[in-house]
């Protein structure tokens, strides 16, 4: 039997929102990286903590197009398990409700990673590029990622990452408000299993695209691979191996 148009359109036209945003964010990414020298792409990188207002807007929507671009293609299993459980005809608004709640937690983390750029700036542990200069810091951010993978709060926020079913049909709302708290709750959730694997990107440094890429994947490969949760152990104990390298060894 052919499912009704509606039932094929609605996740396809969700999903395919969530990708095209991340190809744009990516590729702003990528231009960034090719062309620092860019005055736009200046304003991301200022030499001193006193950040005109101007530096301080650019470094936001850095932080934002770049949590776009990591987290949305981890989140795209969620998406469309909520478009697929919106069956009911004019309910289209739903999804983008849902879809636009997790960004915009994702966007107020952007703005925690900027007040936290400042802070490691003015304290000096970080450079224009946005690279940690300091021992310390490099092997803190480390050991306490590699830690949190074995954090209890880890796993829940992880497990439920998986499993979109579980998560939908226990946080299901009604009405086009009930999907953005269900988006929240989703966001939420989310930024408790990955904020100490983004708090890594001053370590590789935010300007580096292949550090970047590489944490999106391994956030990727957590929460859609089968047996993702032994793979972030994994990833757990190399991340604190190399926290006690850089500790004891550099």
């Amino acid at each position: 039997m052919v499912p009704p148009m509606h039932g094929i359109a609605r996740p396809l036209a969700t999903t395919g929102l969530a990708v095209a945003v991340a190809l744009a964010a990516w590729a702003l990414l990528a231009w960034m990286a090719l062309d620092m020298g860019h005055p736009l792409v200046q304003l991301t990188m200022p030499g001193a903590p006193d950040w005109s207002p101007a530096n301080v807007a650019a470094i936001f929507a850095m932080w934002s197009v770049m949590m776009a671009a990591m987290m949305l293609p981890s989140a795209l299993p969620m998406l469309l398990a909520f478009a697929r459980m919106e069956e009911q005809p004019g309910q289209a608004g739903r999804a983008r409700a849902f879809e636009a709640a997790y960004l915009a937690v994702w966007v107020g983390f952007s703005a925690l990673a900027t007040g936290l750029q400042w802070v490691l700036q003015w304290m000096d542990w970080v450079d224009p590029m946005i690279v940690s200069t300091s021992k310390e810091l490099n092997a803190g951010l480390l050991l306490i990622a590699g830690a949190y993978q074995f954090s209890p709060l880890k796993r829940v926020c992880l497990a439920r990452c998986r499993t979109p079913a579980a998560f939908l049909v226990g946080e299901w709302r009604p009405h086009v408000r009930g999907a953005w708290v269900m988006g929240l709750r989703h966001g939420a959730m989310c930024v408790g299993c990955c904020w100490a694997l983004m708090a890594l990107l001053f370590v590789g440094g935010v300007m580096n695209i292949a550090w970047v890429a590489a944490l999106a994947v391994a956030v990727a490969v957590e929460k859609m691979v089968p047996g993702g949760e032994r793979v972030a152990m994994v990833l757990g104990l190399a991340l604190i191996a190399g926290g006690l390298s850089r500790m004891f060894f550099s």
